[in-house]
């Protein structure tokens, strides 16, 4: 697919996908966005050190870097597993800003993301694991043993990729977290949180970032 490269209201980019008329990241602000769901309603509502991962869409890897940067402030030690069908090249990668806009202290570790090898897990700090999968989803077979702290679904929206949030694939996804273990996504449609819910999660909607009214986010209660 053709991208491209937008600055959003916060000075960072997102990637705009003209065939599904799609963003990868709120117009509003990829960073806030990112920063607001997947950090402080994600990996800072948990309470276990290690954690581990499950990121539905790697995407422009913004997610992994925020997650590296936060789990080292916090001392946490992370396993981060990500799941994307289609990464971006290297050109494609070198284009966002996103090391030099949030801790460009940490703005090489940003580049080992991206740089790191898919299908094997790569230690990009002691403390900080990561296993980059290029897989789809829709066949991708999970261990059947819950081992998931966390979970970032962010996918693209179901009115875009459908598939992706099926009741089939939501449940799949569910089974692998463990109980007590947290789930967040941007999108807080009644049937998502409806599908999430019969996989077993507690489910609340929260307030979202900027431009955008609601999210969801849910604890495994089995």
């Amino acid at each position: 697919m053709d991208k491209e490269f937008i600055i959003t209201e916060d000075g960072s980019h997102t990637i705009y996908l003209p065939e599904i008329n799609e963003h990868y990241h709120s117009v509003h602000g990829a960073i806030q966005e990112s920063k607001h769901i997947y950090i402080e309603q994600g990996l800072l509502q948990t309470t276990g050190n290690p954690v581990t991962i499950l990121e539905i869409g790697f995407g422009t890897g913004l997610n992994a870097y925020l997650t590296y940067c936060y789990a080292k402030e916090k001392k946490l030690n992370v396993n981060y597993i990500s799941l994307e069908k289609y990464p971006l090249t290297k050109d494609e990668y070198e284009q966002l800003n996103y090391a030099n806009n949030i801790f460009p202290e940490s703005s090489f570790v940003f580049q080992q993301i991206h740089g790191a090898e898919w299908n094997t897990v790569v230690e990009i700090s002691p403390e900080f694991k990561l296993h980059k999968i290029q897989a789809d989803l829709l066949t991708y077979r999970f261990n059947p043993t819950p081992q998931f702290d966390l979970v970032y679904y962010d996918a693209f929206a179901p009115g875009k990729q459908a598939e992706m949030w099926t009741e089939e694939i939501l449940h799949r996804v569910g089974a692998t977290v463990k109980k007590g273990g947290i789930l967040v996504t941007y999108c807080a449609k009644g049937s998502i949180r409806r599908a999430f819910t019969d996989a077993g999660f507690l489910m609340e909607r929260i307030p979202g970032p900027t431009g955008k009214k609601e999210i969801l986010r849910g604890k495994k209660t089995i």
